[in-house]
């Protein structure tokens, strides 16, 4: 099996789940989120990871929110589908579903609060890549999983398994990630994790991002990427220290919080959450409006919504 993943490269984003107040998947509201990131040049999109709250959804509603993904980005966009779990036969399960509602991908996190050793996650995605027939990026996130994917480990799966074709690094450890691109095969993609480690990493050779400050700025930060991977250093380094501010203000608490406040401001999304989550404090409210003020991008909101 060959796998052509010539398109996995540039911005990604991963989608906010919008909920009513009432807690149930908010579909109108969705269908404007992916408008606005498809209007804004955006090429990849990610539904149902940790930034769409995927935690707290059921099952029906993952492959609700896939699925309307993959219908509005039809022809227009790839859908790479978060189907991770700490459990190796749900996220094989999940998997299997994501490819049988057409996504193009799949991101599987590290299992969290398992603890798995290395070998055990070594074993862990290789039983998914035999399993599906899909390619698969790998999602490391130890901030969040208590469970740091080594670079030994994932060279050892980029090289044993042909559909784990990239990783999402979110491990904010620069050398290790200069392991992995130094290391990996031809083909292997490795997408920063971090919105602020982008450019940093895209100059190291990595090939793109799967952002959360994307959901906000669709359009700066696509053409942050493209800059950066086109090698136009002057202009992509200006554009990231305009942009770091919101980088910064998504994460002044657990996101998917300020992301999701943001995009309230912006008329996009209603404000609501799932338990544990809930809003945020009115004094990052007041940061998070200061930088997408300084931004443009209520205003931009505004008229796109009217």
């Amino acid at each position: 099996m060959t796998m052509n993943i010539d398109w996995l490269r540039g911005c990604a984003t991963a989608l906010v789940t919008p909920f009513k107040a009432d807690g149930a998947v908010d579909e109108e509201a969705l269908t404007r989120l992916i408008e606005y990131q498809l209007t804004g040049g955006i090429k990849l999109l990610v539904p149902c990871g940790t930034t769409g709250e995927s935690a707290t959804m059921t099952e029906e509603e993952d492959q609700f929110v896939i699925k309307h993904a993959i219908e509005l980005a039809r022809d227009r966009a790839r859908v790479i589908a978060g189907t991770g779990s700490n459990s190796t036969a749900a996220a094989i399960e999940n998997s299997k579903t994501a490819k049988a509602l057409g996504a193009d991908a799949v991101l599987v996190v590290a299992p969290f609060y398992n603890k798995p050793t290395q070998q055990g996650l070594y074993a862990h995605f290789r039983a998914i890549a035999e399993a599906v027939e899909i390619p698969i990026v790998i999602y490391n996130v130890p901030g969040r999983t208590s469970c740091n994917i080594s670079a030994e480990t994932t060279l050892r799966l980029a090289r044993d398994c042909e559909n784990i074709v990239a990783v999402k690094e979110a491990s904010g450890n620069l050398a290790q990630i200069m392991e992995i691109l130094r290391g990996r095969p031809a083909g292997f993609c490795v997408l920063s994790g971090d919105d602020a480690f982008t450019f940093p990493m895209i100059a190291l050779g990595a090939d793109g991002l799967i952002s959360v400050a994307s959901n906000e700025a669709p359009e700066l930060m696509a053409r942050l990427v493209n800059l950066a991977l086109e090698g136009n250093w002057e202009d992509a380094r200006e554009l990231h220290y305009r942009l770091l501010p919101l980088m910064e203000a998504n994460f002044i608490e657990s996101s998917p919080g300020p992301v999701k406040a943001g995009l309230a401001m912006m008329n996009l999304i209603e404000e609501n959450y799932r338990l544990p989550l809930v809003r945020i404090e009115e004094k990052n409210r007041a940061v998070l409006r200061q930088v997408l003020t300084d931004l443009g991008l209520l205003e931009e909101a505004s008229h796109a919504t009217t």
